[in-house]
């Protein structure tokens, strides 16, 4: 295991080359079909087929929900879930313009992550150290994103945030990045003032960060990572109140994954913590593993929006039964459309709108015995649970392609929405056939990232 001690990595380094490796499918395990929901405390484990097993250790950093931040924020539940709602609804359109344009914008260690429920579209936080010394900020993490940026002074517009606006002047290692590097020609939307590159980036919901390029060094738990080029944001505007800026982890060369490269196998993992606990989520960098369970499945490259992470999806099952949903549904054409992602920035998955239905009214097939509330917000599909507490509900399964089951707990699936016991089922129609697997379904799921080999691991509940 890598001790956190000074460890510097030297970034903008060639990648290692991609090496594809293979896995056996092996024999299904049987799962549940049946759980109960406790209502004031509704906690579930989380039910795989494992198709590979690993015991070895990383360095872990803590990932935080935004409603564990110092941030004013809205006190009634309902309230703050139809913000979080609406705020998803933009999240998820920005989404969909990414994955169907022609252009897009562009050693182990490891950070506490925290989660951002209320005033975004449930982002989660992760802290780190900008520049030298190392002022402490609040980064959002974003799976979809290529860029690392901070709100920088001097600040023409800027949002408000928990801590203090980064000063470049203040930082020895801040570098600014000239416009013949070839930094500079890595970035999207790049132009060039006084001799400096200059970035932009929109993210399609109204949001954007626009600013100078430099290389800075971050501060990530003990560990220092230098050379880091990150966006210098002068006018920023959109949902990333109270953070700082944003911890691009997506699959191009100007994420920090992508920058790391060979130092780190272009590998990371994230456990989400799960809503309303007192625990902390992680967030690890380098060839960190998973527990003994784990579940690996490819993962798919769509040339057209190579930012996000694709997997294959099957089916859907419910109760133990396999929803008559086509496998067709699922599929990444060649073309690059349809296919299934795989985002910490979206809250609720989105499935193709005939899935959605198939697997919706199999669900309400299974739980006709509860009371029925109107739908809320995005959400069709709620009951009113006041008065109970627990409830019998059947369980909710992903088929992964190759043969891996995930079963989720049943808080990944049937979520409150008020203070008065209406509880909704947390899935929506997709307005394409773009399929997006939310946030609140990989809670308390431990999701390992293998760029080199590409794969994606799934594991035990170990939050």
């Amino acid at each position: 295991m890598l001790a956190l001690h000074l460890i510097t990595f030297l970034l903008l380094s060639p990648a290692l080359s991609a090496t594809i490796t293979t896995t056996s499918s092996g024999h299904a395990i049987p799962f549940p079909h049946y759980e109960h929901l406790n209502i004031k405390q509704s906690i579930a484990s989380t039910t795989l087929r494992p198709l590979s097993k690993t015991n070895n250790t990383a360095v872990k950093l803590h990932l935080l929900h935004r409603d564990k931040l110092p941030f004013h924020r809205h006190k009634d539940h309902r309230r703050r879930f139809l913000a979080r709602m609406q705020r998803d609804s933009l999240r998820v359109a920005a989404v969909l313009r990414r994955t169907s344009a022609a252009v897009y914008e562009a050693a182990d260690f490891g950070a506490e992550v925290v989660s951002g429920m209320e005033q975004g579209s449930g982002e989660y936080f992760v802290r780190i150290g900008v520049g030298s010394p190392a002022r402490s900020q609040y980064m959002v993490i974003d799976s979809g994103s290529d860029i690392v940026w901070v709100q920088c002074q001097p600040c023409s517009q800027c949002y408000h945030q928990s801590d203090p606006v980064f000063d470049p002047t203040d930082s020895a290692s801040f570098s600014g990045v000239s416009c013949s590097s070839t930094v500079c020609d890595r970035v999207e939307n790049s132009g060039c003032h006084a001799g400096r590159c200059k970035y932009e980036v929109s993210y399609g919901d109204g949001s954007y960060t626009k600013g100078t390029l430099a290389l800075e060094t971050l501060t990530v738990g003990h560990t220092t990572v230098q050379n880091v080029a990150i966006g210098c944001g002068h006018m920023n505007r959109g949902m990333f109140v109270g953070a700082a800026g944003l911890l691009g982890l997506g699959g191009g060369s100007m994420s920090l994954v992508g920058q790391l490269g060979g130092q780190t196998g272009q590998a990371f993992s994230y456990c989400l913590v799960s809503r309303g606990t007192g625990s902390y989520g992680s967030l690890e960098f380098g060839r960190s593993v998973l527990p003994v369970g784990a579940a690996w499945v490819p993962l798919l490259q769509n040339l057209r929006a190579p930012s996000f992470y694709y997997i294959g999806l099957s089916g859907l099952g419910v109760g133990g039964t396999r929803v008559p949903v086509s496998e067709d549904a699922f599929k990444l054409s060649e073309s690059g459309d349809g296919g299934v992602v795989m985002d910490t920035g979206t809250a609720v998955t989105r499935l193709p709108s005939a899935a959605y239905a198939a697997f919706r009214d199999a669900f309400l097939e299974e739980t006709a015995n509860l009371p029925r509330a109107g739908g809320v917000s995005i959400f069709d599909t709620c009951y009113d649970l006041n008065g109970f507490v627990t409830v019998r509900v059947p369980t909710v399964s992903f088929f992964l392609s190759g043969g891996p089951i995930l079963t989720l707990p049943a808080r990944n699936f049937l979520i409150p929405v008020d203070e008065r016991g209406t509880f909704c089922f947390a899935f929506a129609p997709s307005p394409s056939d773009l399929s997006i697997i939310g946030n609140i379904q990989q809670e308390g799921i431990q999701i390992s990232f293998n760029g080199a080999n590409g794969y994606v691991g799934f594991g035990p509940n170990v939050c």
